[in-house]
């Protein structure tokens, strides 16, 4: 897949050496959150479109590139504050992900992004929250959704 990158990006990417840093940019939301979790891979604080990412710890475990139908990322956050355990408690389903990639040199150009995660299967303790970061699989759906029966779809009959 293709992606549209700012020529300072490519040339980054495709030089033998920069000194571009590229970071990674969270968000967690969810509906019943009074705001969105904002993290960066920083160790400072990032604004990138009006809107402050905290600097937080945290690591991203992509899948495996094989030929599962439903692919999942692990997602790891250091639990400095306990900010995010206290939102995770307070929701009752899981919250979206959408995941950023920036350059420091440029914070308000988005050179990647990827949505429509949702946070499952989240672990914490006193040291770390985890979780899993999947897409729904829509290969499950069934198809078609509705029966040809004569009670549904009497003009076929």
């Amino acid at each position: 897949m293709s992606r549209n990158l700012s020529t300072l990006a490519r040339r980054a990417i495709y030089g033998a050496e920069t000194g571009e840093v590229f970071l990674i940019l969270l968000t967690i939301s969810h509906a019943e959150l009074a705001q969105p979790i904002r993290v960066c891979s920083d160790a400072v604080d990032i604004v990138s479109r009006d809107d402050t990412f905290a600097a937080f710890p945290f690591s991203l475990t992509l899948p495996d590139d094989d030929d599962n139908p439903s692919p999942q990322a692990r997602l790891s956050i250091d639990n400095v504050d306990r900010q995010i355990v206290a939102a995770v408690r307070s929701i009752s389903s899981a919250p979206g992900v959408l995941i950023e990639i920036i350059r420091a040199a440029d914070p308000d150009t988005v050179e990647a992004s990827f949505a429509d995660f949702k946070l499952t299967d989240v672990t914490y303790d006193s040291h770390r929250v985890e979780g899993n970061l999947t897409i729904e699989d829509f290969t499950a759906e069934p198809f078609p959704a509705a029966s040809f029966s004569p009670g549904l779809f009497p003009g076929l009959f």
